[in-house]
């Protein structure tokens, strides 16, 4: 949510006027304002050793970076599931279910097509990222896109969703006494993959908030 331009205008207004960051946010707390829009407003601000606020870069939309992020999550959703299902394929193969036997689960077709969407999107998805990176480092402003964090908060929920459907069917098949070996490893998979790009990608927002200091 974009920061409450009347806000940002006081905030401005004050700052040339030599208030202080501490007894800003102290005053606009007693005011009403909640704590995210106070440090937003603030971290809008650079204290550069001049008589004036220096201004950050606003979030701004890029047509060649939306291309580019939409690429980057796209191909990161593919070669996840992708590997996801191989795990899976692997693990029925070697943990068959009695019930049916190794040969009516484990698909050649399925583990072809994982290996053909792994071999294609994770090399896409590995040089674009690089790009992006050695873009943001050449020019941290671009960590300002909106795109960008609409989609990497767009990933922590679904990378969360999964990790809590994860255990919520452990605890479930725990509770019926209904465990099982290959069951296990399945869900160690899906938290895996699951929990790996939710921490990478919360570490990144992380460490943008300490850059900017927002």
């Amino acid at each position: 949510m974009a920061t409450d331009d009347r806000l940002l205008r006081f905030v401005d207004e004050a700052l040339r006027r030599g208030v202080t960051r501490a007894d800003l946010e102290t005053s606009l707390r007693a005011a009403g304002w909640r704590q995210g829009p106070i440090r937003e407003a603030l971290g809008a601000f650079v204290d550069a050793g001049l008589p004036l606020p220096v201004p950050r870069p606003r979030p701004y939309l890029s047509a060649k970076e939306t291309f580019l992020y939409l690429v980057q999550f796209t191909t990161l959703y593919l070669w996840t599931i992708c590997l996801g299902s191989l795990a899976f394929d692997l693990i029925n193969s070697a943990f068959p279910d009695p019930a049916t036997g190794p040969s009516a689960e484990f698909g050649d077709q399925s583990v072809r097509w994982s290996v053909a969407w792994l071999v294609v999107a994770f090399p896409v998805f590995l040089g674009v990222a690089r790009g992006v990176a050695r873009a943001v480092r050449q020019d941290p402003t671009k960590r300002a896109s909106r795109v960008r964090k609409w989609l990497t908060y767009l990933t922590l929920y679904v990378a969360a969703t999964a990790v809590l459907a994860d255990v919520a069917t452990l605890v479930f098949e725990l509770l019926g006494g209904e465990l099982t070996t290959r069951f296990v490893l399945k869900v160690l998979t899906v938290a895996l993959l699951a929990g790996g790009v939710f921490y990478f990608y919360l570490s990144d927002l992380r460490t943008e908030e300490r850059e900017t200091g927002s």
